[in-house]
């Protein structure tokens, strides 16, 4: 990283979290995934689970019987019914939240990554103090602006990397968490910090270094136009001056990052896919294993086709990608533009991919490799961006873990 020495640091700072009454709600039902990884089907099963799910808000969608009214105003009057009858609670103290997550591997070892979630204060990318690694795409950031503009509260944290050493340490607790529950295979626990002696050391661990955007760029990026609408009417002394952001020291054991891999539709009937990517990659067959085909993937040096009659091994063409960024994304993308008009998809999950090519959701997939750590930071450090939808971090904060309101 850049030494601080050079450039400012942002604010991190506690705030008075808005928190689900658990004495009486279930954090499982609850609380749910970010909502860019939600699909329509998983949504209806959420809001069967619980009326007071937090997809309600934070994934407002069209009410068939009213379609006039407005989604996001819609979501903005749950929040402020949840407010006024307990179904959500506000800190009496500025905090912040401890939060761990617990995984098993593939290898079957117990991961865990512990961040804290606090108030970081914004900054453009160009002022160094907020480092960004990849492009966004405009349909879901205008969908988080109109959310954000209707709630005025920051509904789930971005996620940054900090290079403060010993940042985990001083997140270790021994106290009963205020939060621990299972959910899609990954035990999340909660503290709530509001001791001034730890508040302190962790906001000074934090503000020595710039912080790197590992997931959440759309937020960040709604979050600055936000503010700077704000200070348009209001001046810059408002919650619009920082944006929730859960914070993870940058260090290997504390990481899994996994890819996003594409899927491929309307594409010009004339056009032969494994004849267009031969330009681009040498094409063998692919004996797919049925776990393991990312590391698999890796091992090999490529990436994999996947069309309804088969998978194939694309193993790229040095001098097709002279001046190309050493990406699985960034190749594809030049690929991909030499097929002419198509409608890209971006999917998570391996089987995901293979399920909506066999069925004929998409016209084919590529599997991608994972970008490394190493690679998110030096991107980021150089001021540059990868394609959108690059990385995939894992496991992900539940979304209604704690809430901020922008007017606090």
């Amino acid at each position: 990283m850049r030494s601080a020495r050079h450039i400012r640091v942002p604010a991190f700072e506690p705030f008075h979290g808005i928190r689900y009454d658990i004495a009486r709600l279930d954090p499982v039902l609850v609380t749910a995934p970010p909502y860019d990884v939600i699909s329509p089907s998983q949504r209806e099963a959420l809001v069967a689970g619980s009326p007071e799910t937090i997809v309600h808000v934070d994934l407002p969608v069209t009410d068939p019987t009213a379609p006039s009214a407005d989604p996001y105003a819609t979501a903005a009057a749950i929040l402020s019914d949840w407010l006024e009858t307990g179904v959500l609670l506000v800190d009496n103290l500025p905090s912040f939240t401890i939060y761990r997550m617990t995984s098993i591997g593939d290898d079957g070892a117990e991961n865990h990554t512990t961040g804290v979630i606090g108030a970081l204060q914004l900054s453009r990318p160009d002022e160094g103090q907020i480092l960004c690694h990849e492009y966004t795409t405009p349909k879901a950031k205008s969908d988080r602006t109109d959310l954000l503009a209707a709630t005025d509260a920051n509904l789930s944290p971005i996620w940054g990397l900090s290079p403060a050493a010993g940042l985990t340490g001083l997140l270790e607790q021994t106290d009963t968490p205020l939060m621990d529950f299972e959910a899609d295979g990954v035990r999340h626990s909660v503290w709530r910090v509001t001791e001034p002696e730890q508040i302190a050391a962790i906001s000074s661990a934090i503000t020595t270094h710039p912080v790197v955007i590992a997931d959440g760029h759309h937020r960040y990026e709604t979050s600055l136009a936000h503010r700077d609408r704000i200070r348009s009417t209001h001046g810059s002394n408002t919650g619009a001056e920082s944006v929730m952001c859960f914070v993870v020291e940058l260090v290997g054991d504390q990481l899994s990052v996994g890819p996003i891999h594409r899927l491929i539709s309307d594409l010009d009937p004339q056009i032969e896919v494994l004849a267009a990517f031969e330009t681009y990659f040498e094409i063998t067959p692919f004996t797919s294993p049925t776990t393991g085909v990312i590391a698999s993937l890796e091992d090999e040096g490529c990436l994999a086709l996947v069309l309804p009659e088969g998978e194939f091994l694309l193993r790229p063409r040095p001098d097709q990608f002279v001046g190309t960024r050493d990406l699985d994304s960034s190749r594809l993308d030049l690929a991909l533009a030499a097929l002419g008009d198509s409608t890209v998809v971006y999917q998570h999950g391996v089987d995901n991919v293979r399920t909506a090519v066999a069925s004929g959701g998409a016209e084919f997939g590529v599997l991608l490799r994972p970008v490394t750590v190493e690679q998110i930071v030096a991107i980021a450090e150089g001021g540059e961006r990868m394609p959108p939808k690059s990385t995939f971090f894992s496991p992900k904060p539940r979304t209604g873990v704690v809430l901020r309101s922008l007017r606090d």
